[in-house]
């Protein structure tokens, strides 16, 4: 069931890839060829320094929630090993995660079980700061966001035939009928599986607000994930001034455009296909051409995702080496 949900989502990606591809006209591939080939690459070698560094702040922050099991991992190892979980993760979504816990626990001897559980803490507490993000994208650019959904609506209205305060209510009531129904479903299925999973991620939310709550050093904590969301902002707006048609946009826009890039590296394995697309759409908002745009998106996903293959496809090499002396002293005692 994994691997047809895997090739699933993956044929999505290529076929997204293909989609995005075939009806360009001679004119938008032109523009598209120009935008790579007049672009300042040497803007690319601090998006790669921010990337890294964004990644090595993760591992130094994954490592402080190790703190309270007692638990003191290199941080090379560490740092090698979330590598692996992101090379692993652009092939098969979730392997990334396994691999992770079981690589660190082989090399530092650690509890397997109680890195899962530091896994689904990050994990959670990084969905409500992706949740918060979203909120906070909004905020700051509600002119143009509340124009643009307001046209959106509009014109389907136009095309229905239906005008704009019925379409709302329709909106308002869809919402309301949905969360009518959940709360429904809960009620009379508790002890469905699906369920009972929902209610566990929604308690993992509630444990991961308590464990940071508790957290010693959660100040720490908190600053490496402001930071972590930082650089990732700060390399899509220096991506902004590698090409000519988006050096103009601003920080404003490059939290719109991260905001719905992490959405596609959800939607399909790595983000193939979806990253792009997503990213295309997003620029739409700020009047730059779908070409333009998909060249932007494919720049970045190009930049990001060769950083994750190479870095860890060598980490994947050198972890045994650099763990040699240790594995060859814990035989000496065996």
């Amino acid at each position: 069931m994994a691997i047809l949900q895997y090739l699933l989502f993956l044929g999505a990606g290529i076929f997204l890839v293909w989609w995005q591809l075939k009806d360009m006209t001679v004119t938008e591939k032109s523009e598209f060829a120009d935008a790579f080939k007049y672009a300042n690459y040497w803007l690319i070698i601090p998006i790669i320094f921010m990337s890294l560094l964004s990644h090595l702040v993760r591992a130094i922050r994954w490592k402080l929630l190790m703190e309270p099991l007692d638990f003191k991992p290199k941080l090379k190892n560490v740092f090698s090993v979330v590598m692996i979980g992101y090379l692993a993760n652009s092939a098969v979504p979730r392997l990334g995660e396994i691999l992770k816990c079981t690589f660190l626990a082989k090399y530092e001897k650690l509890n397997v079980g109680k890195l899962v559980g530091t896994i689904i803490i990050e994990r959670t507490f990084d969905l409500v700061c992706f949740l918060i993000f979203i909120g906070l994208t909004i905020l700051i650019q509600i002119d143009l966001i509340g124009n643009y959904v307001k046209e959106k609506i509009i014109t389907m209205g136009q095309t229905a035939g239906i005008p704009l305060w019925a379409n709302l209510l329709i909106i308002l009531g869809i919402i309301f009928f949905i969360i009518f129904f959940i709360k429904m479903l809960f009620k009379k299925f508790p002890g469905n599986k699906i369920i009972i999973r929902i209610n566990l991620f929604l308690k993992g939310i509630a444990a991961a607000f308590k464990t940071v709550k508790q957290f010693k050093k959660k100040r720490l904590f908190l600053f490496h994930t402001f930071l972590i969301w930082a650089l990732y902002l700060l390399q899509i707006y220096i991506g902004f001034q590698a090409m000519e048609g988006t050096s103009h946009l601003s920080i404003k826009a490059a939290f719109a455009v991260l905001t719905l890039a992490s959405l596609a590296m959800i939607a399909t394995p790595g983000g193939i296909g979806s990253f792009p697309l997503f990213v295309m759409e997003t620029l739409t908002i700020y009047g730059i051409a779908g070409s333009l745009g998909k060249a932007f998106g494919w720049l970045i996903w190009g930049v990001a995702t060769g950083i994750i293959i190479i870095a860890g496809v060598v980490c994947l090499l050198i972890i045994p080496y650099i763990n040699r002396k240790k594995n060859e002293i814990s035989k000496q005692y065996t």
